[in-house]
């Protein structure tokens, strides 16, 4: 048998967030926000951050572990680490700092990630084309200057290949803003989304409605991981790690859209992996967090983790299937980057762990695997199972 190189030796232990705004409302710093968030995790966890000795971010975390340690006082910083990959790094970050706690490397890891898009930018606006890569030169003077652009195009391909209608997509959309109705901290609690008012919303790029559209927020969220076995001593219910996995397939990002295998959420090599070391299926999984930048990559990346069928789409991808309590997949719980806030994916993960404890405002009865997916369409990729002691 092979072994378990991840599974169940750590937890998180903590988690903590900022509070929410709409992008470039922020009375607060980007490193302030972030700061906020880890104290948040710390005091969730009932340790003194001080103890913290590693951290662990993603994409092009601009708040650096060297002024993080510095500001929380911090005596020793033994580990800091950076993973690429855009959205989709957040369940690598925390395998990153899993792998970290393992090797006696650190102790106490705090993953991390903080946006404000004041002062450096909105994501999803084409003058900032210049951070988003090379390929620029290439897609630009064709019009194509944005992510929802570029990542549209293998939906279409994908939808295509297998049939799949608008109802899927509408139906993801739809469960984030109902989730959202009972997270009196999601920003869009108090706004229910009918299927009139999706329906009617503008196109922002087609098939993707405006409803089909992550936010774009100024906020921050870490966890805290620890070993498994100092976790059974802390205040929390530990949310155990018992997979991850992350990376891509051949030639994914091919420069100039030239994958060889281009409707892809770039999960087909990295999901088979990620159970493998869990020694669960998806058939076991209580509970699902998919990163939604837009609502494509959600249908290709559950597709391609094996939760449905290709070909069973459009029975699968409906409002009665995703919500919980009792839906075959709940989804996004906690309302996602669609409806809770965008912290490129860490919201996923902290909802993830509340399925786990048992927290969620709209809980899965005895959940006991957490599945979180982080980044479709990007890569590397990367995804986590959490799971109960009872998963041990």
């Amino acid at each position: 048998m092979t072994e378990k190189k991840l599974r169940g030796k750590t937890a998180i232990v903590g988690i903590g967030a900022s509070q929410f705004y709409k992008r470039g409302t922020s009375p607060d710093s980007e490193f302030k926000l972030t700061l906020k968030a880890v104290l948040a995790a710390a005091e969730d966890a009932g340790i003194d951050p001080r103890k913290i000795d590693g951290f662990s971010s993603f994409n092009f975390d601009r708040s650096d572990p060297s002024r993080m340690a510095a500001a929380l006082g911090i005596e020793e910083l033994r580990f800091a680490n950076l993973f690429w990959g855009g959205g989709g790094g957040g369940s690598a970050a925390v395998a990153n700092a899993a792998a970290a706690v393992i090797a006696g490397i650190a102790s106490c890891v705090v993953v991390y990630r903080g946006i404000v898009q004041g002062p450096e930018g909105r994501y999803g606006d084409g003058r900032t084309i210049g951070a988003y890569g090379r390929d620029a030169a290439y897609v630009a003077p064709y019009g194509l200057l944005t992510p929802i652009q570029w990542y549209t195009m293998r939906v279409t391909r994908f939808m295509h290949e297998h049939g799949i209608n608008q109802d899927a997509l509408r139906a993801i959309s739809m469960t984030s803003y109902h989730h959202a109705q009972a997270n009196p901290n999601a920003l869009m609690y108090g706004r229910p989304l009918s299927e009139q008012a999706y329906d009617e919303s503008r196109w922002i790029v087609e098939p993707h409605h405006l409803f089909d559209c992550c936010m774009e927020n100024d906020c921050a969220a870490a966890v805290v991981v620890m070993s498994a076995e100092a976790a059974r001593d802390l205040k929390q219910k530990p949310a155990y790690i018992i997979g991850a996995a992350q990376g891509s397939e051949y030639r994914n990002q091919a420069r100039i859209h030239n994958a060889p295998r281009y409707g892809s959420a770039s999960f087909s090599t990295v999901a088979p992996r990620l159970f493998a070391e869990a020694g669960v299926t998806p058939a076991d999984v209580d509970v699902a967090q998919s990163y939604e930048n837009f609502t494509g990559g959600v249908l290709m990346s559950l597709i391609e983790h094996g939760f449905c069928a290709p070909d069973e789409a459009n029975e699968f991808f409906t409002l009665q299937n995703l919500t919980a309590p009792s839906g075959r997949l709940p989804l996004n719980t906690s309302g996602g980057n669609l409806a809770e806030a965008y912290v490129h994916g860490m919201g996923h993960i902290l909802e993830g762990v509340r399925q786990i404890r048992g927290t969620s405002t709209s809980q899965v009865p005895d959940a006991n695997i957490s599945f979180v997916a982080s980044g479709p369409m990007v890569s590397p990729s990367s995804n986590l199972l959490l799971g109960s002691g009872t998963t041990l």
